[in-house]
């Protein structure tokens, strides 16, 4: 398990079709094939925030972990955004907006996140399914 712990990671609702497209976008748009992706219904996430003695995962929240730090919400979005290819990588200009208010942007998305997107069932491809840390 700990192995996986130097990965980038995107930690996501597995059972929500918003955060699944969140998923196949940064599929579709990642400069490297370096990100892993994780539900946080898994084992392994529970697991990952219990040895690094965080608070329980809340379903509701993007995480993304750099294989350092671990960041969350808009925090979360915007690191994410130094893995993605130009021109979705201009969307870090948000940084300069306050993080409580980027929250709160966050915050009424995320409530709203099941309306948005109703279900969605992506189909990796095998080599992009060798991506997904399931246990």
């Amino acid at each position: 398990m700990n192995e996986n712990f130097d990965r980038k990671i995107i930690f996501y609702d597995g059972d929500c079709g918003f955060c699944n497209r969140s998923v196949q976008f940064a599929l579709n748009h990642e400069k490297n094939q370096e990100i892993y992706f994780c539900a946080l219904q898994s084992n392994f996430s529970s697991e990952f925030f219990r040895l690094k003695k965080l608070p329980p995962a809340d379903l509701s929240t993007f995480y993304f972990w750099d294989g350092e730090k671990l960041y969350q919400k808009s925090s979360g979005a915007l690191r994410l955004l130094s893995f993605i290819r130009f021109p979705y990588r201009l969307l870090a200009v948000f940084k300069l907006i306050p993080k409580f208010i980027r929250d709160y942007v966050y915050d009424m998305i995320a409530k709203r996140r099941h309306q948005l997107s109703a279900g969605f069932c992506m189909l990796p491809t095998l080599e992009q399914r060798k991506r997904f840390i399931n246990d």
